[in-house]
């Protein structure tokens, strides 16, 4: 089991956003801005592009929801939608709600929040979600 997959089950602990029976979204440990949102799929895939047609297509209106929240809870230009990684072996979508480009910017300096702002910020992105 990879490290994703044990944070969606509860193995490792998270900053939870947003979830199904299928996707899993929680804070990036390492934001660009706040509210910057790693979503996977529960099961484990390594390339988003190996996805069943049908599994890809919920993938994204889970994600298109999360964004929603993200935008509601951070207003912002506009959520960017970034498939990159390949330290962990498990398909994820980043979602970064947006100034200006400069904000998808993954070599910039990475924000550095304390706990109870990681769960403040999780927790405003969650009540957007279940709305």
């Amino acid at each position: 089991m990879d490290i994703f997959s044990k944070i969606a089950a509860g193995e490792i602990p998270s900053y939870k956003c947003a979830e199904n029976e299928e996707f899993y979204a929680f804070l990036d440990i390492n934001p660009l801005v706040k509210g910057h949102t790693l979503v996977i799929p529960r099961r484990e895939v390594d390339y988003i592009f190996d996805m069943e047609d049908d599994e890809i297509g919920r993938y994204q209106q889970f994600a298109k929801k999360v964004a929603k929240a993200i935008k509601e809870a951070f207003p912002c230009v506009k959520v960017a939608e970034v498939v990159l990684g390949l330290e962990v072996p498990h398909a994820h979508i980043h979602l970064i709600p947006m100034q200006s480009e400069a904000d998808v910017d993954f070599k910039r300096e990475k924000l550095s929040l304390p706990k109870e702002e990681f769960q403040a910020i999780a927790d405003k992105i969650y009540a957007a979600f279940v709305k």
